[in-house]
Formats: structure tokens, C-alpha cells, sequence
């Protein structure tokens, strides 16, 4: 075990595959039941942002692509439906697709519940195969940035597909002002946490890369009594300007930007930028 944990406690190369894949950080039993709980906190910004600003962004997304307009909405990492049962309220007809079992079950038990009608997909949205189907697309709280450029153009591709003629993709992003210092630290978890129900300990570090697409990795080494997991997630910010960048070659003919998902008008010193494009 001293001997992994020394090579996991070295700066990864980024191309070298976490010891877990990351489907497992999302699905894993006892992590995806902290995540459900973050999202169902209405004041915590965390899985997802608090309940309040959902209910501002729905009602701005709404106005900027009125549903008796744009009638199909998809919801790309809907997690538990916080959006999807907003943006059903709203007048859209809402499909939502998330990789999280957990998450998806609740948001199926929560739509039978409320008759909202809304379909859900328990699959990974880069696997999405739609032809012209939807009026409109969200990604929302920064998926989009976590993915490394190949998922990300890959995805791309596949909403302008799934989108019908003059129709949006709408997603958020953070910008450099968001970007951490490398660090290092641990915690000594007696009773257990977020990565595990077992007494653990958790030694976390950030860490940044000068390759082509500047990557922030944010790494969890949690070591119980009989085992080491090593979760990754990566990060990758953008300005205005790299963001039109790589959305143009895509094909979109219309570009808008804002501060933020609930209309905030855009700043250059702002933590996240909001596009929305026009197929």
C-alpha cells in the first residue's frame, strides 16, 4: 500500500487513468447519496446551485426562450430534476439525462409524483444520438468545463445534431478568476465523510498543467483500513474569447453571453460566463 500511495501522491501525467473510473465517483453507493443530498439542500451551492437562484434562472431561461417557441427541451446532467421539474412547470415538454442511478431514480420518483411528465435517461449525455429534436439545450453549473476538449467538441457535435433548426445550447462555465493555487492537504476522517462511511483518511491536492486546453486536476486519495481509491476530476476555464472559439467551428450563426445562467449581464471580471448559441 506505501508503495501506490506513493505513486498517487506524486503529480499525475494526465494522460495516466485514475485507479477509478469516474463514472464510480458519481454511481459510487455511499458518495452518490452525499451528492443527492447536496443537491436537495435548498441553500447549499454545492452539487447544485441553491434553490432560490434555480428558480431565477428557469424563469430567465424562459423569457429568453419562451416555450410556446422553443416547445422540446433537453436537460444534459439534470441530476435529481430540480431544473427539469422547473423547466416542466414552465410550459416545456422536458427530457433529462444523467449518468447518476441515484439521482435519476429520485427524479422519476419525483415526476410520477407531480404528473410533470418528464422523461428521463440514466446514460452518459455523450453518448446522446438525437436528430433535430429539441428546441433547446442545457448544461448546467460547469459540466461543460470538466471535460477535456475531445469530450468536449464530441459533445458539441452531438447537441448541434440533436438540435432542431435556430435552436439554443445554453451552458455556464467559470473563468480564470476561478482557477486555485496547487495545494496539498489531509483530513483524518474518524467517523467517515463524503468519500466514505468508513473511518478514512483523505488526502486531497489541485494541481495545474500548461498543456494545450491549461487543465486543473483536482485529486481525492481516500485510504481506508483495507484499500486506496483515487478519485480525479478535471477543470478547464475560459474567457469569452476561447469559449466563441471553440463553440464557432461547430456551426452555430449566433453567439450571447452573460454573467451568469439567471441573465446577469457579462463582465470580464465575472467567475462564470453563460453562452447561449443559436443553431
Amino acid at each position: 500500500m506505501f508503495a501506490k500511495l506513493m505513486a498517487l501522491l506524486s503529480k499525475p501525467v494526465l494522460n495516466v487513468q485514475s485507479t477509478v473510473d469516474t463514472h464510480s465517483l458519481w454511481d459510487d453507493e455511499h458518495i452518490s447519496k452525499g451528492m443527492l443530498n447536496a443537491h436537495l439542500n435548498p441553500a447549499w451551492d454545492a452539487a447544485t446551485r441553491n434553490h432560490a437562484f434555480i428558480d431565477t434562472s428557469t424563469s430567465w431561461i424562459a423569457k429568453l426562450a419562451p416555450p410556446p417557441q422553443y416547445a422540446k427541451l433537453l436537460d444534459l446532467g439534470c441530476g435529481p430534476g430540480l431544473y427539469a421539474e422547473r423547466f416542466a412547470k414552465a410550459g416545456y415538454s422536458v427530457t433529462g439525462v444523467d449518468f447518476s442511478k441515484r439521482s435519476i431514480d429520485y427524479a422519476k420518483e419525483q415526476t410520477e409524483r407531480n404528473g410533470s411528465g418528464i422523461e428521463y435517461l440514466c446514460q452518459n449525455y455523450l453518448t446522446l444520438d438525437a436528430v433535430q429534436q429539441f428546441d433547446i439545450i442545457t448544461l448546467i453549473y460547469c459540466d461543460y468545463a470538466v471535460l477535456p476538449i475531445t469530450d468536449r467538441l464530441t459533445l458539441l457535435k452531438k447537441v448541434y445534431q440533436a438540435l432542431k433548426p435556430d435552436g439554443k445550447f445554453l451552458f455556464d462555465v467559470s473563468t480564470p478568476k476561478m482557477r486555485r493555487a496547487e495545494s496539498r492537504s489531509w483530513l483524518l476522517c474518524e467517523s467517515g465523510g463524503f468519500f466514505s462511511e468508513k473511518p478514512h483518511l483523505l488526502l486531497e491536492a489541485v494541481y495545474q498543467y500548461d498543456d494545450d486546453d491549461k487543465t486543473e486536476l483536482r485529486q481525492h486519495v481516500v485510504v481506508t483500513g483495507e484499500e486506496v481509491h483515487d478519485y480525479r476530476v478535471l477543470d478547464h476555464y475560459f474567457t469569452k474569447e476561447s469559449l466563441e472559439s471553440e463553440i464557432q467551428p461547430i456551426g452555430f450563426k449566433a453567439c450571447e453571453f452573460y454573467g451568469d445562467v439567471a441573465g446577469k449581464e457579462y463582465s470580464d471580471t465575472g467567475e462564470t460566463i453563460c453562452g447561449v448559441f443559436t443553431k
